[in-house]
């Protein structure tokens, strides 16, 4: 007997060992203890967020089998397209005209009519959509709080939320991030990028207010827009684009207003929708700063509706009717993925073995300040999107969907738009659902050739269209090409809607100018004599070789008088600071050089400064 109480007192005392030495390591836990409500009834995917890719997500993890909890922290579903009134869809089509995202987008677009469309009928088509599927458990007017992740902090396995007041913690072994920031992978630590500073960059591009006016004539307005002699304006029945060079004659009140060309959507009780001012210096994750440039803004709208009675076709009755609750923006956090599409990515129109999306929309960069504006780097004509780019690093059991999953900042100005988000949604859904079944975590989902095969086909039997596909690259072949690829990389050329990179024409000299600045002012401010190079580009002629090297000495630090100009050559081939690719390219004295040359003189000059990594 005293044996046997000798044993139950070790016992005791193990146990007793045991619970004092996890009471020290409680406050080190990554989840402490749950909230009086806590709901561990077996979801297998918890989607955060009911914007658009949300709800794609949704749909297609219950379509594959999978019990889905879908949480919103407004009280409707369609976020950016329904709160931010951003009813005209930007569409991707292949050079055919096929349409690229099918599946879920193409079931939503079918429902809501067309590439404009009714806010309040959209809000009801989300709606009805998720209520169709009884897998769904839809929250509304739940606030995301922060990740709950396991006790080593490598996976996430829950999210805190608030509702209704109270605190409450929801698990599964799944988490698809559809918030339009990735406020969950922020959370959960993940790593990412904020607005362009991947490029050097510490602005994010503009803001914008979405306002809708009644008493236009759509009639007149299409007559306008069709019969411009531009083709890159035009109307339909409920779409408008156009009036950029009307519109820059608007001169606005506040310096960080700006208006550019209206896109317009129309509304079944016949007001408009505009998508076409632009607020600078807005913190995309900051909800005071938020809230001002709405104030800041609904300021501004008397003022423009006054301009477009004025001035634009078809609003001469012209007056507000609506304004946006939310603002639409554009950028802000950028995770870091398995693997991050680049800008060569989208303009070499690759195609990618894990691909779960096609794009081919324009690379729209908008304007960061009322000192620049926005351009279109180029014009893909079809580009795929890997499933890695929806797998975070750092944080297993996560996938991140939308504008801010794995894309570079300029690769983000093609891939941003709602269709492609929606089909990330809808391959997020079900990759998480299948990972579950195969018992392996979605990052080594993405590392599986077969496995990846295997999902590309439960996504083509919901409707996804995942054609592979070899474009060619008609100026792969061009000898100064590299040195284009390097400053496409940087966001400091275009070739606009044409992709016409104009390397075989001359070069101009203020073109040299700007992109020095541009790629110094980022990278290296102090290195530049600003002035100095400024003054040699005051001509604003073409370039000739002579003025290219001169301005290269100002970029290496020297003064580029100290030589005379007939010698500037010989000496820049004595240091060693022309390849022979360069040399054998050289033209006469007085010559203007090719934008091919100045490209490679430009690109060779920084990467022997450090100003850009070595080739």
């Amino acid at each position: 007997m005293r044996a046997k109480n000798a044993k139950l007192s070790l016992a005791l005392l193990i146990i007793l060992a045991i619970l004092l030495a996890g009471s020290h390591r409680l406050e080190d836990q990554v989840v402490p203890p749950e909230p009086a409500e806590s709901d561990r009834s077996g979801y297998d995917v918890i989607v955060v967020g009911g914007e658009p890719e949300g709800v794609a997500a949704a749909i297609a993890a219950v379509r594959q089998g999978g019990r889905v909890l879908l949480l919103e922290h407004r009280d409707g579903l369609g976020g950016l397209m329904t709160f931010g009134m951003l009813n005209s869809i930007d569409m991707n089509k292949d050079p055919q005209g096929e349409l690229l995202n099918r599946g879920i987008f193409a079931e939503f677009f079918e429902a809501v009519g067309g590439d404009s469309f009714d806010v309040k009928k959209a809000k009801e088509v989300f709606r009805r959509m998720v209520q169709e599927n009884q897998d769904i458990t839809l929250l509304l007017n739940t606030r995301f709080e922060k990740a709950l992740l396991n006790e080593p902090g490598t996976a996430i396995i829950g999210v805190e939320v608030t509702r209704e007041g109270q605190a409450q913690r929801f698990f599964a072994p799944r988490v698809v991030d559809a918030t339009q920031d990735a406020d969950v992978a922020a959370s959960a630590g993940v790593p990412y990028t904020l607005g362009s500073e991947d490029i050097g960059i510490s602005k994010a591009m503009a803001q914008t207010l979405v306002f809708g006016v009644g008493g236009v004539d759509w009639q007149e307005v299409s007559r306008f827009l069709n019969r411009d002699n531009d083709r890159h304006t035009g109307a339909n029945e409920v779409s408008g684009w156009g009036f950029g060079r009307e519109m820059k004659g608007y001169q606005p009140y506040n310096p960080r207003i700006r208006m550019r060309g209206l896109n317009l959507g129309r509304q079944q009780d016949g007001t408009v929708l505009i998508n076409a001012l632009h607020i600078f210096g807005v913190d995309g994750l900051d909800k005071e700063a938020k809230k001002e440039a709405i104030a800041l803004a609904t300021r501004e709208l008397p003022r423009i509706v006054k301009f477009l009675r004025s001035n634009i076709a078809g609003f001469a009755n012209a007056y507000l009717a609506v304004v946006a609750p939310e603002l639409y923006i554009r950028q802000t956090r950028q995770i870091t993925g398995e693997y991050t599409l680049s800008i060569l990515d989208v303009l070499e129109n690759r195609d990618f073995p894990d691909r779960i999306a096609h794009g081919s929309y324009p690379v729209d960069i908008q304007s960061t300040s009322p000192k620049n504006h926005g351009f279109i780097i180029g014009e893909p004509q079809k580009y795929s999107i890997p499933f890695r780019c929806l797998v975070p690093l750092k944080v297993d059991n996560l996938l991140v969907v939308g504008r801010s999953a794995s894309f570079s900042s300029l690769a983000m100005g093609s891939a941003r738009v709602i269709p492609i988000g929606m089909a990330t949604g809808q391959a997020a859904g079900v990759a998480s659902v299948y990972s579950l079944r195969e018992n392996i975590t979605p990052r080594d989902l993405s590392r599986d050739a077969e496995r990846v095969a295997e999902l590309q086909r439960l996504l083509t039997g919901q409707g996804v269209y995942l054609k592979a596909f070899s474009l060619p690259n008609p100026w792969a072949g061009h000898w100064a090409y590299p040195y284009l690829q390097a400053l496409l990389s940087l966001g400091v050329v275009s070739g606009g809607y044409e992709n016409n990179w104009r390397l075989d024409e001359p070069m101009p000299e203020q073109w040299m100018v700007e992109m020095s600045l541009q790629i110094f002012g980022r990278r290296a401010p102090a290195q530049l004599n600003q002035e100095a190079l400024v003054d040699l580009g005051r001509e604003r002629g073409l370039l000739t070789a002579e003025k290219a090297l001169m301005m290269l000495m100002v970029m290496r630090g020297e003064d580029p008088h100290k030589i005379r100009p007939e010698d500037l050559y010989e000496h820049f081939v004595t240091q060693g600071w022309l390849s022979q690719n360069v040399q054998s390219r050289w033209v006469p004295p007085g010559q203007p050089i090719t934008v091919g040359l100045a490209y490679a003189l430009k690109v060779e000059t920084l990467r022997q400064l450090g100003v850009l990594p070595a080739e």
